[in-house]
């Protein structure tokens, strides 16, 4: 496919984010997806960008090729298929598995809050199924080691000569997918076993290191409410994961249909969808979607705005914030941007994207003080009263 101009033609400032970006990867010419029948999507087709009123588009916004065109298109109609599927098992609960589509597909990692009983490792299992990866399950308890995790060497003996010699053995860290149940209950020597892998894509054992084959993606589950003997996250590891999920209660209506559809005799399962190096040659499609410099403009000033004595002082802001968000937040909001412009149609981001993704980007990001625990002001508050305060253009 030929590699459209505007994204050769992209200006310094967004090709220092792209180059910036967590995971990021030599700049690959992203190759057209192999054409086939595909199902009748079950969302709302999307308006075509060219479509869209004039002022709702950024400035600098480059057109759509015919060749773009239909590879949007393409990847529209996988995305409906993936959601099809889903919906065989997991019942409402749509957001929360568009966000984690999009983590995967800009090579990022998602850890889920909620209660027990919500369906997140179901989400998590059935999600990997559709996209045919490999999948593994740690439950994390207070005496895991770390090699439990990534693996350990052992001694062997060679039959045909007698000798003995180390072998490795690989832990469920070596997959494509890796759901860390509970990640909050081991202890921190345990939990920073997940840091170089899901930084860098290996792991290290003893004096090798060892590549991930790819996609990686790490998805922790944690449990909100009881926090007695267990293990907070650190700042340094919350970090490294691009967004933060609350999973709600469903809904009466939803919670009917779960009750009816988990206690008869009939179990339902969602088949595959996307072949794993259909999913690799995505994740290269997403970061090529070009973006407007106001756009990213906005993610910086955004993120800025939420350090404390670094930027202008806003009132009822900074108040309740010990520290910011780092310059990762502003990457990962142009990633998770470009992920939601090309699911829904777009080959390109907009303000309302960087807009949608600011509360799972920035809200672990965030560092509280005493003031927001007496006043009750989470950081999902915090956030809306940024998006409200910082403006679009400037």
């Amino acid at each position: 496919m030929n590699q459209p101009e505007k994204a050769s033609s992209a200006s310094p400032s967004e090709k220092a984010a792209a180059a910036g970006a967590p995971g990021a990867s030599a700049p690959k010419q992203p190759p057209a997806l192999s054409p086939g029948p595909a199902p009748k999507p079950v969302v709302q087709p999307v308006s075509p960008p060219a479509a869209r009123p004039a002022a709702q588009r950024p400035r600098d916004a480059p057109a759509l090729s015919s060749e773009d065109a239909a590879i949007v298109a393409r990847l529209r109609e996988g995305h409906a298929r993936v959601r099809k599927e889903l919906a065989k098992v997991i019942v409402g609960q749509q957001e929360i598995l568009d966000h984690l589509l999009v983590g995967l597909l800009c090579r990022g990692h998602i850890l889920l809050l909620g209660v027990p009983g919500l369906g997140k490792t179901l989400m998590a299992r059935t999600l990997a199924r559709t996209l045919d990866l490999t999948f593994r399950r740690v439950q994390f308890t207070p005496d895991l080691m770390p090699s439990d995790i990534t693996g350990t060497d052992v001694i062997k003996e060679d039959p045909s000569s007698g000798k003995y010699q180390l072998e490795f053995m690989p832990g469920p860290i070596f997959t494509n997918f890796l759901l860390a149940d509970e990640i909050n209950r081991t202890p921190p020597k345990t939990q920073a076993a997940l840091l170089q892998a899901m930084q860098e894509n290996e792991v290290s054992v003893g004096r090798t290191t060892y590549q991930l084959n790819p996609p990686f993606f790490v998805v922790a589950t944690q449990n909100p409410i009881e926090m007695e003997g267990t293990y907070p996250l650190p700042e340094a590891q919350l970090d490294r994961f691009m967004f933060n999920l609350r999973v709600k209660y469903p809904t009466l209506d939803e919670e009917v249909r779960i009750v009816k559809q988990t206690t008869g005799t009939l179990v339902a399962e969602a088949g595959a969808v996307l072949k794993c190096d259909e999913l690799l040659r995505l994740q290269e499609l997403v970061r090529g979607v070009p973006v407007a410099d106001d756009v990213v403009r906005y993610a910086a000033r955004l993120v800025a705005a939420s350090r404390p004595g670094e930027s202008q002082p806003l009132d009822g802001i900074h108040k309740y914030i010990s520290y910011g968000a780092s310059p990762r937040a502003s990457q990962y909001l142009i990633l998770g941007g470009k992920g939601r412009a090309i699911l829904t149609g777009r080959y390109h981001v907009d303000f309302a994207d960087v807009r949608e993704m600011a509360a799972p980007v920035i809200r672990h990001r965030l560092v509280l003080n005493f003031h927001a625990r007496a006043d009750g002001v989470d950081a999902d508050t915090l956030i809306g009263r940024l998006l409200k305060t910082v403006p679009q253009e400037g």
